[in-house]
């Protein structure tokens, strides 16, 4: 890594201090996976606990509990269909695989209207988003994680990357939220604000790999992490841990479990 990067997110890493304890940490909220979709919620489940989070819930539908309950033994389930404070958590991200039905439209307005923590939206929350026109729902500060296809679905079609870029820098701006941009250089900017990342390698060409990340900044989020550091900081530890993880990988072969397994590597490089 570029030694003058590391070094400057290496100054954003809260250290742990040796008398916390998980109330310290915050509670993050992950509504996410569905029928056939339930991969999506472990990737961002695990990720999330793995980027420092103190407690995590999951929501998903009750009929698929059992999957959970056996991949994340850590995490505590909310079944979709039971009624829920959603103010009682630090932080929240919606999306990964929760399907585009009418349900999960009205699940993805309700949260837009109700839920008044940092919240992280990915997936098929932005999809949702981007056919009921409900961009101005954001709230201010929110984290929105596009990629490609789903950033022209919401702000209309571009020809290329450097299209792409300047309208998310101008739509950051104009709605105040958080945009992160993935792909190769993943561009994260908020109020005129850009950071381009450096971290990262083709073999986060596949799927979960967005699940992942969105696990990683809603973590940061519940610990009270700034959220435009939370979306830096997150993208930088994303990219950091798959690049890591080429130590025992090719690109080919990588899979996003292996960069979650990389996790504590990249968070020690940091650290250290």
């Amino acid at each position: 890594m570029k030694k003058k990067t590391i070094n400057t997110f290496s100054e954003l890493l809260k250290l742990r201090t040796p008398d916390s304890h998980k109330g310290n940490y915050g509670h993050t909220l992950i509504v996410a996976g569905n029928r056939g979709k339930m991969g999506a919620a472990i990737i961002a489940s695990r990720a999330c606990l793995r980027s420092g989070v103190g407690l995590l819930s999951v929501n998903i539908p009750s009929e698929e509990r059992g999957i959970l309950q056996t991949a994340i033994p850590e995490a505590m389930l909310l079944m979709r269909e039971e009624k829920q404070n959603l103010n009682f958590y630090s932080a929240g991200c919606i999306g990964p695989g929760i399907g585009t039905s009418e349900e999960s439209k009205e699940m993805v307005i309700s949260i837009l209207d109700n839920f008044n923590r940092p919240l992280l939206l990915d997936a098929d929350a932005l999809n949702i988003i981007a056919s009921n026109q409900l961009m101005y729902k954001f709230k201010a500060d929110c984290v929105i994680t596009p990629h490609e296809v789903e950033f022209d679905r919401l702000f209309g079609s571009h020809s290329n990357t450097e299209e792409r870029r300047i309208t998310a820098i101008e739509k950051a701006k104009e709605h105040s939220i958080i945009i992160v941009l993935k792909g190769h250089n993943t561009l994260v900017t908020t109020r005129g604000e850009v950071y381009l990342n450096d971290t990262g390698n083709a073999g986060l060409a596949k799927g979960g790999s967005g699940d992942a990340l969105s696990g990683i900044i809603s973590a940061l989020l519940a610990q009270g992490y700034e959220a435009f550091t939370a979306a830096k900081l997150g993208v930088y530890i994303h990219g950091l841990a798959a690049d890591i993880a080429l130590e025992s990988q090719s690109m080919e072969s990588m899979l996003i479990t292996d960069v979650i397994e990389r996790l504590g590597d990249a968070f020690k490089q940091l650290q250290n």
